[in-house]
């Protein structure tokens, strides 16, 4: 019994002292993060405080600087996010909720067709054992389908890279592509919000409480992302029912941006920068596939929706749930729409890619099975 105590103290303190060593290396990547926003934000680029973040502590991981990822802290900052998108439901959204039934439908459709041919791609271009090809190639689900790829047997390192490769390129051309061919201000940004000193307190406590009330619901009833997912439907609740019209303070949102951004761009942490350049590279080839993909359906069936182009381009664009709703607020595009379709996507990704693959494998063994005793 002392053993056991002794070695569970050891182990505490151990964690301690990681936690320790790590500290002066988060707060060296959340201040070059900082760094990165205000210098996109003076650039007035797009999305300045999560691109600049992402680039800055990207090239921080390719000069192998101390940095590292405040992941531990991510569940808790995107409850702001997930506060945030909610605040962009009103009740006139509930009139439009039927007519996106068609393009949520359509939605399955266009991840078929998009796994066909990034799958394929990722096998033979990159290489990739099939295990892996195949988790990689998923237009969504980084950590689901990192994880569920490396229990089938996967490389979970080139399934991580390749999805976090995915949602820093989709992000990045998203805003390029609205920058060049949409009449779009980055100085005047919606996604600016509201300041503090302006929403009465009562609102700020409204809001806060959806934050915590989401953030538990979410887990208990185990959504897709949900400590995102959870705020974001407690926040739309309140706006739809009028409780609230304000949205989370402007600040608060630029440093769960700045959070965001350096988490996802300390994603290359410790990842030679050989194997970041060819999965930048592959990445980039597969990314373009599924954009080309996103722009034959979002020109073929926008009419058919109800919806102008850029919208469904938005919503169906392969980025990051949290990341691409940031997009559409930044692009004043209707934020209920594209959140809605980006959780459905992950939904379906996670819920169909492992069913899939299992019955894939089954019908393999089957017809090898066949062969053989032919």
């Amino acid at each position: 019994m002392q053993k056991r105590s002794d070695r569970s103290e050891a182990s505490r303190w151990r964690k301690a002292v990681q936690r320790a060593v790590s500290l002066p290396r988060i707060a060296l990547a959340l201040g070059i993060g900082t760094v990165g926003g205000i210098v996109f934000n003076w650039l007035t680029l797009p999305l300045p405080w999560m691109l600049g973040p992402i680039v800055f502590n990207t090239v921080a991981a390719l000069l192998r600087l101390p940095i590292a990822p405040p992941a531990s802290v991510r569940p808790y900052v995107v409850v702001v996010i997930g506060v945030m998108l909610g605040s962009g439901f009103s009740p006139a959204i509930l009139n439009h909720i039927g007519d996106w039934l068609l393009s949520l439908a359509m939605l399955a459709a266009y991840l078929f067709v998009s796994a066909l041919f990034v799958i394929p791609y990722y096998r033979y271009v990159g290489r990739f054992d099939p295990v892996t090809a195949y988790f990689a190639g998923m237009p969504g689900g980084l950590n689901e389908m990192t994880f569920i790829g490396r229990d089938m047997g996967g490389d979970d390192r080139r399934i991580a890279l390749a999805h976090t490769s995915r949602i820093i390129i989709v992000v990045f051309l998203m805003a390029a592509w609205f920058r060049l061919t949409v009449d779009y201000d980055p100085a005047s940004r919606a996604s600016a919000g509201t300041p503090f000193s302006v929403i009465p307190a009562t609102d700020l406590f409204v809001l806060a409480a959806a934050g915590v009330v989401g953030f538990f619901l979410g887990l208990k009833l185990r959504l897709p992302a949900p400590t995102l997912v959870g705020p974001m439907l407690v926040s739309a609740l309140i706006h739809l029912g009028g409780v609230t019209h304000s949205p989370p303070p402007s600040e608060l949102i630029v440093v769960a941006q700045i959070f965001l951004g350096t988490i996802v761009g300390c994603r290359f942490v410790g990842v030679r920068p050989g194997l970041i350049g060819r999965s930048i590279l592959l990445s980039l080839g597969a990314t373009l596939i599924m954009l080309s993909i996103t722009m034959l359906f979002a020109v073929l069936f926008h009419t058919w929706f109800g919806q102008n182009l850029e919208q469904v381009l938005l919503a169906y664009a392969p980025g990051g749930l949290a990341e691409m709703s940031l997009v559409a607020l930044a692009m004043n595009a209707e934020i209920a729409y594209v959140a809605v379709h980006h959780m459905v996507r992950i939904t379906l990704v996670v819920a169909a890619a492992p069913v899939a693959f299992t019955l894939l494998k089954r019908w393999k063994r089957k017809k090898a099975s066949d062969g053989h005793s032919e």
